[in-house]
């Protein structure tokens, strides 16, 4: 298999990809199934946790691909010399993967509140064919050991092809981590709000905030008391360390 290019902000690999990019390698994975592969889905919010916490930079690091959903990822890309259009949209990417491969797959959705996975099921069976084969919403606690053997088994009876995980960041991404010796699931994809936007639980930012960068504004506004902090505080740091490596006073970590 080709080496997939990257670059690194604040010691986080990027894998310089667009959509179509993603879109391939998941179908060569699943006609190889030799392993299980994982797709961290990560913006600026991603990064910034990943400096606070060593162990995250660790998950991110280690998934298979981790790609620019985030205009300020996409815009360090293309400074690093990377030809990047557009960013890796977590939704947009599990739309247009359902859309050109309709029935093609066996799909698992993991994630949402009560009732969103079934939701979004009836959703992409209906406008995509898609062939769910499983769902399931965890609680917010942390799983016990028999409760995570039983979902294991569950996924292991329904043999999907592809399972999309969404339990935000950084949740999902540390999920994926720690199931990938366990799950014989040819890709795992974390793709957070996706659940809630596709199933209509919540609605999209308008295009032209999507591609200028924006959307973290429409969702600050939309959820102020959950993202606040997320957004203000975890943005205004993510700015500043930038602005530091780019300026060459602060080094990279590894």
């Amino acid at each position: 298999m080709q080496t997939v290019p990257a670059y690194r902000v604040l010691g986080v690999r990027v894998n310089a990809v667009q959509i179509p990019d993603v879109i391939a390698l998941m179908e060569q994975w699943i006609a190889r199934r030799e392993k299980c592969h994982y797709v961290a889905v990560t913006g600026m919010h991603g990064v910034t946790v990943a400096q606070e916490d060593p162990s995250f930079r660790e998950v991110l690091n280690s998934a298979d691909l981790v790609v620019p959903d985030g205009m300020p990822l996409v815009w360090i890309g293309r400074r690093r010399g990377y030809p990047l259009k557009r960013r890796v949209y977590g939704p947009e990417l599990m739309a247009t993967f359902c859309q050109q491969t309709g029935a093609k797959y066996r799909h698992y959705l993991y994630g949402g509140l009560p009732g969103i996975p079934e939701r979004l099921a009836a959703v992409l069976q209906e406008r995509y064919g898609v062939d769910v084969v499983g769902t399931h919403s965890p609680p917010f606690r942390l799983l016990t050991p028999e409760e995570d053997a039983a979902i294991v088994e569950h996924i292991h009876s329904v043999r999907p092809d592809v399972l999309w995980v969404g339990i935000s960041t950084p949740k999902q991404e540390r999920w994926m981590y720690e199931h990938r010796n366990v799950l014989d699931v040819p890709v795992l994809l974390g793709v957070g709000a996706a659940f809630d936007i596709l199933s209509g639980r919540t609605k999209e930012a308008p295009l032209w905030m999507r591609e200028h960068g924006l959307q973290w504004l429409h969702r600050l506004l939309s959820e102020p008391r959950r993202l606040w902090r997320r957004y203000l505080v975890g943005g205004s740091k993510f700015a500043w360390w930038v602005l530091q490596e780019e300026l060459g006073i602060r080094s990279q970590r590894v």
